[in-house]
């Protein structure tokens, strides 16, 4: 999830995605234009004696309502340092993390398979949240009545993230609480099993929620049930194909060298077309005389060259030289994520001279994926079994 960058804290990127400047007006807006009832639910709640009069007046609901929205961000910002400084304790990589139309997403390289790992990550974000509401109570209770126009922001918060704690904590996995309910599963069972008992879970309570904010007339909230489904079948997906694939690694499965269409960095680019028409191939690995990989040419790179002007260009003037490759060494698993990462279908596979041995693509790991399935590798995975280290799959 891309965004503004803002900077880095404890050296952690933050970032602002776009629909958070949508969605942060939108909140101060609904806050300040209901004042009122927010002041009823701040008094009833935390036994206090608010006038909500003083607070309709001119531009003060607006402006207390920016002021409660900026700090509920900044609640959800804190409770995702919670999640980020506790990975962090255990050597876990963080991408970012980004504020949205959501809330916030802490982005980890890699969720820990440890149970004991997971559950402190994902409860450590809540545990957050709670002393956030609980310091924010502490400072109402010390405010003077005559500044009741901050004391209602500061109740508000209080209550806010104290609230925010428990809806995390509800089972919508891969929410905090769908987190913290695999990693309790994951005590007694394979990882992958545990996942996908979590996320049965989280999508029927995602199903839950996207029927109430349906009788609920809550487009935000059908979109949070939306998200929710999505992400808890994507990572089950996820956590399928790194079980499956264990033991197995990129040169297993890769298209050997022998079996591979290159092309010379000298070729024109006529030549090149020519042979993409012949060979019915739209990308082609660069190898120079000595077999060493030098850069991936596609049909979009021979498409940049005007008609008139592909004689006199070369394979070498126009191809990608910056090129993701991968070890034959790496497991089938990695392979899939530089993929996902650098949104390519395909890695040149090089040997440590950096000489081409072979392509892997995703054809390649689907094709490994539906072999290991069908020996029932992957079912066995699953349920318990280690499996057997696969030699070849071609």
């Amino acid at each position: 999830m891309r965004g503004l960058r803002l900077g880095r804290v404890f050296g952690i990127p933050v970032q602002l995605n776009w629909t958070f400047l949508l969605i942060l007006p939108i909140f101060a807006w609904i806050i300040g234009s209901d004042i009122v009832r927010l002041t009823e639910l701040v008094n009833d709640l935390l036994g206090s004696a608010i006038a909500s009069d003083p607070l309709t007046v001119g531009l003060t609901p607006w402006l207390l309502g920016t002021a409660a929205a900026g700090g509920l961000f900044g609640g959800v910002l804190l409770h995702e340092f919670g999640h980020s400084l506790m990975a962090m304790r255990y050597d876990v990589e963080i991408d970012s993390i980004t504020l949205w139309l959501l809330g916030g997403v802490a982005s980890f390289k890699e969720i820990p398979e440890d149970w004991r790992q997971e559950f402190n990550i994902a409860i450590a974000g809540p545990v957050v949240s709670v002393l956030l509401g609980g310091i924010a109570f502490v400072v109402f209770q010390t405010l003077p009545a005559t500044l009741d126009p901050v004391r209602f922001v500061v109740g508000y918060l209080a209550l806010m993230n104290v609230g925010l704690a428990v809806f995390n904590m509800l089972p919508g996995f891969p929410m905090d609480g769908g987190r913290v309910l695999r990693a309790l599963l994951a005590r007694n069972r394979p990882h992958a099993r545990a996942t996908q008992l979590a996320s049965e879970v989280g999508k029927t309570f995602a199903f839950v929620l996207g029927l109430f904010g349906l009788f609920a007339f809550s487009p935000l909230m059908i979109l949070l049930a939306f998200f929710i489904y999505m992400a808890a079948s994507g990572e089950a997906q996820q956590s399928m194909l790194k079980s499956a694939f264990q033991g197995v690694t990129v040169g297993d499965i890769m298209t050997a060298r022998q079996e591979l269409l290159v092309v010379d960095p000298d070729t024109t680019i006529s030549d090149l077309l020519t042979r993409m028409l012949t060979e019915r191939h739209t990308g082609y690995p660069v190898v120079d005389s000595r077999e060493e990989l030098i850069g991936m040419v596609t049909l979009d790179h021979a498409r940049s060259i005007k008609e008139v002007e592909r004689d006199a260009y070369t394979v070498g003037d126009v191809m990608e030289r910056d090129v993701t490759a991968i070890a034959p060494t790496a497991d089938a698993f990695t392979a899939l994520q530089a993929m996902q990462e650098h949104s390519v279908g395909r890695l040149p596979v090089v040997d440590e001279a950096g000489n081409l041995i072979g392509i892997v693509s995703k054809t390649d790991l689907m094709t490994a994926f539906n072999v290991i399935q069908s020996r029932g590798d992957a079912t066995s995975l699953i349920g318990g079994s280690s499996g057997a280290d696969i030699p070849s799959l071609r």
